[in-house]
């Protein structure tokens, strides 16, 4: 979110208010110029103010109400005034028409005349501008999206019968026809509408399938006539710059996608399957900045734990979890804490998810040689201060990592283990003796990716003794005594509206255990009777706090639900 309001004004309102020093608040002003971040985002990853103190401070600030539209019942019919086009480039959404006539306008920049104005001849009406935040903004978008479900699946039919009643000779002519090329573009499009982070396209026995996932679940979507499938696949194959007369091996590549003024990088895989291939997109916004620690749902006490050992000089964090919980955004959070003016970051990674100013970013390219092991080799000679591996896959780059860490640079890497302890056994497997282990590992942290409650539509309730049991039956399970752990009182979920697509969903957060690597716990590491359940205890009562406890915390906060606790934790 852009700074609506002079920056001194901020300034003066904030060290009034005892939030930060006035040189402190210079400091963050120019790491946001340095890495091209947006100053609002550093203010509340840096812990200065929260996202509704600063809500609430801009409106004032700009003399205009906060729109605050999570809390308001928004007329779909009244948004539509304004097409969803100029919405996205002016950064407004018409949420009220008052009795008068005139529409109540939630704005990024409320003070902009020229919109205003703008506003005024196109709705021939006097609007009333509000300060709108992200959330107002990404709420009124999401109404768009809501309209936008309503016309797909009529735009594809009308395609897909333009499409088989096509005259083309070849596939490589199909895929460039304007109905093929149609088809495509709507599924991009309803796709960032929804929310979804990927896009499947399975073809089965006779027809094609497509699936979106949104917030980490797939739903299908529709189905279509297995004939236009080959076409589909050219088309997407000619917009990823690959091979169109290659079926029968797996294919990668990526191209960019733009709907108004919202581009997209999509990642595209390709996979011979038997009735023919299916592909898989991975949508990501080209311009995604790297989240805090907050924003990834972290709590203080777990954010502490972490942030105090990235200040460590040498040695090595740890991100693990299964696959699609979320490691790689964490290790792209904890960079973007260490990317300062006085370091060297340099990376290896498979994908680049990410691009980061200051970051020096190396693609893993095994037909170049560049794996991660020889990536890892070259990167040691380039002088760095801090490293991140994308992932430690075998024995070799384990080796050179633990040598890494040793040798005075902070080693950041990921690991597919299910919880914290269980990556020092995992290190053993991977030929790293306990000795070493001990050496340089500074902190694991585990983690699962769960639904947040979407804030439009919550409610709370009351559970009964069996939903109780229910959860002391899990923490039996996980070894932990129900006696010592702090269960909610409050529960809360959310009824579906247009708003999350009628889930009771909307967006996603992670839950976290992290273990720190004390003497006690190197004691045990490195013991003659090492087991995996006395670290397991030893960690417990050093005060890690497991992934299932710090998701019963978040069920108390309204953060997410007991049903999506138990889903991601049982996985």
């Amino acid at each position: 979110m852009r700074l609506p309001v002079p920056a001194d004004q901020l300034k003066k309102k904030l060290v009034q208010e005892g939030l930060i020093t006035a040189e402190r608040f210079d400091e963050i002003a120019v790491d946001a110029g340095r890495k091209n971040q947006d100053f609002l985002d550093l203010i509340i990853s840096q812990g200065v103010a929260e996202q509704g103190y600063l809500n609430n401070t801009l409106a004032a600030l700009l003399g205009v109400p906060l729109a605050n539209l999570e809390e308001r019942k928004v007329d779909p019919e009244v948004v539509k005034v304004l097409s969803e086009d100029i919405a996205r480039q002016r950064e407004v959404i018409i949420f009220d028409r008052e009795p008068d006539g005139s529409y109540d306008a939630a704005m990024a920049d409320p003070n902009n005349l020229e919109t205003i104005k703008f506003l005024f001849q196109h709705l021939q009406a006097k609007v009333n501008p509000f300060f709108a935040s992200n959330s107002d903004l990404n709420r009124g978008f999401a109404i768009y999206g809501s309209q936008s479900a309503k016309d797909f699946k009529k735009l594809i039919e009308e395609n897909i019968q333009q499409s088989l009643a096509g005259q083309a000779k070849t596939i490589e002519e199909a895929a460039s026809l304007l109905p093929i090329v149609s088809i495509v573009e709507n599924l991009l499009s309803y796709a960032m509408a929804s929310r979804s982070s990927d896009i499947h396209l399975e073809v089965l026995e006779d027809v094609t399938l497509v699936r979106y996932r949104v917030d980490g679940i797939l739903f299908e979507i529709m189905r279509m006539p297995k004939a236009i499938h080959p076409a589909l696949v050219a088309r997407i194959k000619i917009l990823s710059g690959l091979k169109i007369d290659e079926h029968f091996r797996p294919q990668d590549g990526r191209f960019h996608y733009q709907i108004a003024t919202q581009m997209i990088d999509v990642r595209v895989s390709i996979l011979p399957t038997f009735y023919g291939e299916k592909i898989v997109m991975r949508l990501l916004e080209a311009a995604q900045k790297p989240l805090s620690l907050e924003e990834l749902g972290m709590l203080p006490e777990t954010a502490k734990v972490i942030t105090e050992n990235l200040k460590k000089a040498y040695g090595m964090v740890l991100s693990v979890g299964p696959t699609g919980s979320g490691k790689t955004t964490t290790l792209y959070a904890l960079m973007d804490i260490l990317n300062r003016p006085n370091v060297n970051i340099v990376t290896v990674e498979d994908p680049i998810e990410y691009n980061m100013r200051y970051v020096n970013q190396t693609q893993i390219n095994v037909q170049a040689g560049i794996t991660f092991a020889n990536g890892l080799r070259a990167i040691l000679r380039q002088d760095p201060n801090i490293i991140m591996v994308g992932e430690i896959r075998d024995a070799e780059t384990a080796g050179i990592a633990v040598q890494a860490a040793l040798t005075g640079h902070l080693l950041l890497s990921s690991l597919h283990t299910n919880d914290a302890p269980t990556v020092v056994p995992r290190l053993f497997d991977l030929e790293v003796p306990p000795f070493l282990v001990v050496s340089v590992l500074n902190v694991i942290v585990a983690q699962r990716l769960v639904r947040r409650i979407c804030h439009s539509c919550i409610y709370s309730y009351e559970v009964g003794q069996e939903v109780m049991g229910i959860i002391r039956s899990q923490l039996e399970e996980l070894s932990l005594d129900p006696a010592k752990v702090k269960l909610p009182k409050n529960f809360f979920k959310g009824k579906g509206c247009p708003s999350c697509g009628m889930t009771g969903y909307r967006g996603r957060l992670g839950i976290f255990e992290a273990l720190e690597i004390n003497e006690q716990i190197k004691r045990i590491i490195i013991g003659p009777d090492f087991t995996l359940e006395k670290l397991r205890l030893a960690a417990r009562e050093h005060g890690m706090t497991t992934m299932f406890e710090d998701g019963l915390k978040k069920v108390e906060l309204a953060m997410t639900t007991l049903d999506e606790v138990l889903r991601v934790i049982r996985e």
